[in-house]
Formats: structure tokens, C-alpha cells, sequence
């Protein structure tokens, strides 16, 4: 079988979109001796295997055949989730539900919605790189706005860069447990990104996936919530809230634009799957999610109090992190002369897996940070590899 590169053209995407170092980093990490606080993984002990088992017999019972054909989307799974947009304060009418296979999907489907090649999109300057590769897939102009490790980004700055030397085709924010940082903006901050959309007329994707993964503190309308120009195109997603095979996720936006979303997706995978979306359904209904929840926020908040703990003990005062209120992630400042990704090879001989903070900037700042992942790591096991980490990181 030959390896060697293809001596016919390959499109635009093939050549230019660039595979993340997370996922190849993940794959490392997913060795049984490795400690990994590389992935976006929920606690894999608090999947819920039993109660999903359940659901899935009942749909199969009941519905059969209907469940493994293709077919629409799943009327009553979007009710649900216009029921829970509802609940959160944003007017939402099932007509405003799109369905997808995940948020990456969601995310996708926005990019062609809205991206030519050339196109300028505002980021901001740590964000998660599946929001890069959406838009490095499309040939968009990256406008990174600064972010701020307590506040998030600024929306003064970000409503500056959707207009700066012309208007922005959109903009991309995660408001709530940011990934890579752990921080959620302030509520005067999403008040003010809704207006900043309204006023430039610059469509903005709210990437929430995490939002109800909150163990302390509270929870915060979203974005979308303000929005009275219908602008803000809502994105989340059950994989993480419930467990990442089930790959679905939605986007709340304006009902016109929702059905032209139906075009763009056909080429992808025509629709997501009746079972899972059945079985989800399922699963929410039977008022499973709530308890669930309950139980998994509280593994969460003891394993960000364990890693807390163990880099106060491990490393030294040069070193600062975030104290997130929920969600998977918490990030790591290190002194300004280190490159967080240097000792990756050290670190990987050591069983023990991070990111590199440089991977989560456009612009390839922040080499002395890192991002660690505390979710799915026991409380037990976080101390040591935590110090295991720090060892890595020692110089030689």
C-alpha cells in the first residue's frame, strides 16, 4: 500500500484543514497507565449506562422499526428543548429548533450558513479549536479578540473587531465555562455582546455546551436571552450533559434560517439518527437528566477541588490557575519564560497527558499555559498526576 503524498490537486479543505493535536493527543493519552487531564472527557463512572440501557429497551419495544429507519427529526425531542430554551428565558417555538449530530455538527452547519473564503470572523484569542477548524475550513479571515482569564472576552473589543476594516460574516463566544479557561462571562458581558450583535447587524454563535454543568455559584441567562434582533445562533449539545455516543446537539435561531439549514446538511449525513434521538427523548422525559446532573456536578466539584489542591501543593507561587465554577477544565499559568510545550514528551514518559495552551490560540500565544481537564480523572488519582505533571515540567 503506498504512502506517499497524491500527485492530483485536493480541494481547498483537504489542504489546508489541519487535524487537532488535542485529538492526537487523546489517543496518547488513552492508555490505561496514563493519568490524562488531556481530553473533554465527563467522568466515565458517572456515565449513565444503566439508566440509557433502560431507555433504549423501551424504545425498541415500543417503537420498533420506526426507531432504526430514517425518518424527520424527532418531534418530541424538540418540543423538549424548546420547553428547556424556554425555561432559561429565551423565546423559542419549536420552529426554531434545528437538531444536529453534536455541537460540532451545529458548529459546522453555521459555517456554511454563513462563511465564504475570505470571509472575516471574530474569535476570541483562546477559544476551542473545534470553532478554528469550522473556520479555517472555510477559508475565513480570523479576527481574535483578548480575553481576559477572570472576565472573559471584552464586548467593547469584540464589537470594535466585528466592524474593523469592514463588517465581520460572524462571531464565535463560549459564555459559560469557557473551553480552554473554565471562566463564564459576567451577565453585563452577554448583555452587551447581544446589543453589539443587534447594532452591526454581525450574526454570533453562542457556543454553550456547558452551562449546566455548575456545581457553585448562579447560573447566568444566556446570550441569547437578550436577543431581541434575532441575531444569536444557540449552540449545545447532550454529550457532555449525558454521554458523548450520544451525539446530538441543537441550534436555536430564526425559524427562516433554521429551515435552510435542512440543504446544508443533506450533504453531510442527512439527519441524525431516530434512535438516538428517540432514546435521548427517553431519557428526558422520564425526569432522568436532573438526577443525573446532581450527581455528576458533584463528582466535578470534588475533582476541581482535588486538582486545586494538588497544584497548591505541587507548584510554586510563579504558577496561577482559574477557579471555575463548573463545567470540565480549569487553566494553568505558568512563569512567562517557560513553553508549556516542551516537556510533552517528558510528561507522556511520565503516564501523565495535557494540552499545551498554545493550541487553543489563533495566534499562537500563550506558550506558558496549559489546560487540564479534571473530570474524568478520580479524586484519588488527580494528586498523582499532578505531581507527576509538575516533574515533567521541572527543567533537567
Amino acid at each position: 500500500m503506498t504512502t506517499s503524498s497524491p500527485t492530483f490537486p485536493l480541494s481547498y479543505l483537504a489542504t489546508h484543514l489541519q487535524r487537532s493535536a488535542i485529538r492526537d493527543m487523546i489517543a496518547l493519552a488513552s492508555q490505561p497507565d496514563v493519568i490524562s487531564f488531556a481530553g473533554g472527557l465527563p467522568a466515565a463512572d458517572h456515565l449513565p449506562v444503566a439508566e440509557l440501557h433502560t431507555c433504549l429497551e423501551a424504545v425498541l419495544t415500543r417503537d420498533g422499526a420506526r426507531a432504526l429507519q430514517y425518518g424527520p427529526p424527532y418531534a418530541p425531542l424538540r418540543e423538549w428543548i424548546a420547553g428547556a430554551m424556554r425555561r432559561r428565558g429565551v423565546a423559542c417555538a419549536v420552529e426554531n429548533v434545528f437538531i444536529t449530530s453534536g455541537a460540532q455538527q451545529a458548529l459546522t452547519l453555521l459555517g456554511r450558513l454563513l462563511l465564504d473564503p475570505g470571509s472575516p470572523a471574530v474569535v476570541e484569542a483562546l477559544t476551542f479549536t473545534g470553532i478554528v477548524q469550522v473556520m479555517q475550513a472555510h477559508g475565513a479571515a480570523l479576527r481574535p479578540v483578548a480575553f481576559d482569564l477572570a472576565a472573559g472576552v471584552d464586548p467593547a473589543a469584540f464589537e470594535a473587531a466585528l466592524l474593523a476594516g469592514g463588517p465581520a460574516r460572524l462571531g464565535a463566544v463560549i459564555p459559560d465555562f469557557h473551553n480552554p479557561v473554565g471562566v463564564s462571562l459576567p451577565l453585563a458581558s452577554r448583555q452587551a455582546l447581544a446589543a453589539a450583535a443587534a447594532r452591526t447587524g454581525v450574526p454570533l454563535i453562542e457556543d454553550d455546551t456547558y452551562s449546566a454543568l455548575r456545581y457553585a455559584g448562579a447560573g447566568l441567562p444566556p446570550i441569547k436571552h437578550f436577543d431581541e434582533a434575532g441575531l444569536v445562533f444557540y449552540v449545545s449539545s447532550f454529550s457532555k450533559i449525558i454521554a458523548p455516543a450520544m451525539r446530538l446537539g441543537w441550534i436555536v435561531g430564526p425559524a427562516p434560517l433554521v429551515t435552510r439549514l435542512n440543504a446544508l446538511r443533506e450533504s453531510l449525513d442527512l439527519e441524525s439518527s431516530q434512535l438516538l434521538q428517540r432514546t435521548v427523548t427517553e431519557f428526558l422525559t422520564r425526569g432522568l437528566l436532573e438526577p443525573h446532573l446532581a450527581a455528576l456536578n458533584a463528582a466535578n466539584h470534588q475533582r476541581r477541588d482535588a486538582m486545586i489542591a494538588a497544584l497548591a501543593q505541587e507548584f510554586g507561587s510563579s504558577t496561577a490557575w482559574t477557579l471555575p465554577e463548573g463545567g470540565l477544565f480549569l487553566w494553568v499559568t505558568l512563569s512567562p519564560e517557560v513553553d508549556a510545550a516542551a516537556p510533552l514528551q517528558r510528561a507522556f514518559e511520565r503516564r501523565v497527558a495535557y494540552i499545551p495552551g498554545v493550541n487553543f490560540s489563533p495566534e499562537g500565544r500563550y506558550t506558558n499555559a496549559m489546560r487540564l481537564n479534571y473530570s474524568n480523572t478520580l479524586p484519588e488519582r488527580i494528586g498523582e498526576g499532578v505531581r507527576r505533571l509538575a516533574s515533567a515540567l521541572r527543567p533537567d
